[in-house]
């Protein structure tokens, strides 16, 4: 009767075994990026530049790390010295395979999440301060991801980040004025590696 017994327990732990979901994998990227903001009451077309980093499982959900950084983002050297907003969010991401999650295939996707907006402000003729300001922030956006092959392809989102909080620089030049959260548009393209 033993032996039968393991038997049966070996028949069963196998297909026990068999019957389990296959495990699900995770597609790791990162894609350097480039990009402009817009629309803030006090940028205008502002160059920027950054990475995003993340992983998801099954090609579907996931997680990823944005980071930005906007140089010369309040306006000209001359006028507001030298001065900048970074940007480092934790964000949750959603997208659609359309062709599969491994070779060639399109994902459209939507992401947001929450993090530090800082900014930074050295003088100038227009801003004659010093300011630094971390503010609780989030960001919420969509965009689309293209590629060739296993590993490389092709990323472009659009994305709108805020601040929780009131930016206070001492500047009326720089300060906005009624609603005084920092807030723009931000649009990006780069290539994303898997």
């Amino acid at each position: 009767m033993g032996g039968r017994f393991n038997g049966v327990v070996f028949a069963a732990a196998t297909a026990a075994l068999i019957a389990l979901p296959s495990q699900a994998r995770a597609e790791g990227y990162v894609t350097p990026w480039v990009g402009a903001n817009w629309g803030s009451d006090i940028s205008n077309s502002r160059a920027a530049f950054g990475v995003n980093a993340g992983a998801m499982g099954n090609g579907i959900v996931g997680g990823e790390v944005d980071f930005g950084y906007s140089p010369s983002f309040f306006g000209t050297k001359n006028d507001f010295g030298s001065n900048s907003v970074l940007d480092l969010m934790g964000n949750v991401i959603v997208g659609v395979p359309i062709g599969g999650t491994y070779g060639a295939s399109v994902k459209p996707f939507v992401t947001g999440g929450l993090g530090l907006l800082r900014t930074q402000v050295d003088g100038g003729t227009l801003a004659n301060i010093q300011s630094s300001n971390n503010m609780f922030g989030w960001n919420v956006g969509a965009g689309v991801m293209g590629y060739f092959n296993n590993h490389v392809g092709l990323r472009g989102d659009v994305r709108y980040l805020r601040g929780f909080e009131d930016l206070k620089t001492g500047n009326t030049a720089i300060d906005l004025g009624g609603n005084n959260q920092l807030s723009f548009w931000r649009v990006s393209g780069g290539v994303v590696l898997r």
